[in-house]
């Protein structure tokens, strides 16, 4: 092929609708993690798995398995074959782009090339102009589910994606799922960065009128009604979900967190156990029973100021080895690490517990708020049980500069003694004093900060943080 057909190719490429073209990051997912969550709904849930296939052949092209890539696409269009047959160039846009992405990457051209005309050809259909894309809610649908399958970072843009694919067809009940979804999604990764977002109960009731059997979204009302205080109604919705679906491991998940946040826990623990029974391969189930152990544990040591040692003893060997076998299987998986770093504690199992917590700093997919909670336990255990206070400083430190999310407040606290004591003590440096500024700054204590940044800045009279804050502080006193 020419460099100048090829190029053409690449232009026609960038202009289709379809995975390669969503910006959908390698690195900010556990291809492993996502690849169980598919296989997941495609087992469990009955419905035309088209989406689900184009994902899943995705997700095998990132793991550079381009053979398979194509092999899931096949199976894409084998469901669009079987459930819309009348409308097989509407439903098969995105598979076409993604079949016409894994050619060129393949450098199977030609066939690229095959995929892109049929791509052009049905816009040509569906709309009467000679174009590469056009304006299906289905497409903004399928994108939107795959974004929300990509983490946190992607919720906002999975929410704009249903949003556009409801002013076309507002009473559609997929649409209106996606749409409830992201925003239940959105809104829980809003919680950790301690900011607000719109309410998802308005959305998640609507979206059950559309879909009364989905018992996934009435699970998830029902955590929002628990958090709400609307305790009676959210049980109302966990019964019922029972019993229309008791055997579904996507709602029982969900029913057993309704039932720990209870502080239910023998409940929760046998609704899990139902789920691993149904689907024993599941690691977020695992993980999920461990945390009911988890929650045990904590009740025992909380209900006497003598906990019976055995009793203990056997809840943490139980803990560790749940969350054991669950980052064995997923490595990336960060909250089951910092979990068994925090039981390897719990069993004064001191090495074990800094090996998995260095683990877990090391993953490559970790957000800021997930770093920052890292920083926090991994900091507290520095502190009060290798009584490492300088090394406790620097992770502390590391975790604040991550940002205002769930573990800033704690962090600053511990930060704050440690530093305080530190500087009384004579010890203090540069780096100390305008970490002691910045905390001091965002608790609202301006004076205490501004002495702090000026100390810092008599260590170095011209580093523009220092003068910056100082500036700002100053104008802030005066205004």
């Amino acid at each position: 092929m020419s460099t100048i057909s090829k190029n053409s190719l690449k232009n026609s490429l960038l202009q289709l609708e379809c995975y390669f073209t969503w910006t959908l990051l390698k690195e900010d997912v556990d291809l492993a993690s996502l690849e169980e969550s598919i296989g997941d709904q495609i087992e469990f849930f009955i419905k035309p798995n088209i989406s689900d296939y184009n994902l899943l052949s995705y997700v095998h092209h990132l793991k550079h398995s381009d053979e398979e890539a194509l092999e899931y696409l096949q199976k894409a269009e084998e469901e669009v074959k079987k459930y819309y047959p009348d409308e097989i160039d509407r439903r098969s846009l995105v598979t076409w782009g993604n079949y016409a992405w894994i050619y060129f990457r393949m450098g199977r051209y030609e066939e690229a090339q095959v995929y892109i005309n049929k791509v052009e050809n049905s816009c040509k259909k569906l709309s009467n102009t000679a174009q590469l894309k056009i304006q299906l809610p289905e497409i903004y649908a399928e994108q939107g589910f795959a974004l929300l399958k990509f983490g946190g970072k992607y919720y906002e843009r999975a929410k704009e994606c249903f949003e556009n694919a409801l002013k076309k067809e507002p009473d559609n009940p997929e649409f209106n799922a996606g749409y409830a979804i992201a925003m239940y999604r959105l809104e829980e990764f809003s919680s950790r960065r301690c900011e607000e977002v719109n309410s998802s109960l308005k959305p998640l009731k609507r979206a059950l009128e559309l879909n009364p059997m989905d018992t996934y979204l009435l699970a998830l009302l029902a955590l929002k009604l628990q958090d709400s205080g609307q305790v009676d109604e959210a049980e109302r919705c966990i019964e019922e979900g029972m019993q229309k679906t008791p055997d579904l491991p996507y709602f029982l998940r969900y029913a057993a967190k309704f039932y720990r946040k209870r502080k239910e826990l023998d409940k929760a623990q046998k609704v899990l156990e139902r789920a691993l029974e149904i689907s024993p391969k599941s690691t977020f189930l695992l993980h999920q029973l461990g945390l009911c152990y988890r929650a045990k544990l904590f009740e025992l040591k909380k209900s006497t100021r003598y906990p019976p040692r055995d009793q203990m003893e056997e809840l943490i060997q139980i803990c560790i080895s749940h969350f054991k076998v669950v980052t064995e299987q997923k490595p990336k998986f960060f909250s089951a690490l910092t979990d068994l770093a925090r039981m390897y504690v719990e069993a004064k199992m001191y090495e074990e517990a800094e090996e998995t917590f260095q683990k877990a700093l090391k993953i490559n997919i970790l957000t800021c708020s997930d770093k920052q909670e890292i920083c926090y336990h991994y900091g507290y255990f520095l502190q009060y049980n290798k009584k490492s206070e300088s090394e406790a400083i620097k992770y502390y430190t590391e975790g604040l500069k991550n940002g205002n999310y769930f573990y800033a407040e704690k962090i600053r606290k511990y930060l704050k003694r440690l530093l305080e004591k530190k500087i009384q003590g004579g010890l203090g440096g540069e780096e100390d004093f305008s970490t002691l500024g910045l905390i001091h700054k965002l608790d609202g204590e301006k004076l205490e900060a501004i002495e702090c940044y000026e100390k810092a800045n008599e260590y170095d009279p011209d580093n523009e943080e220092y003068l910056s804050a100082l500036c700002e502080l100053r104008l802030s006193l005066s205004s």
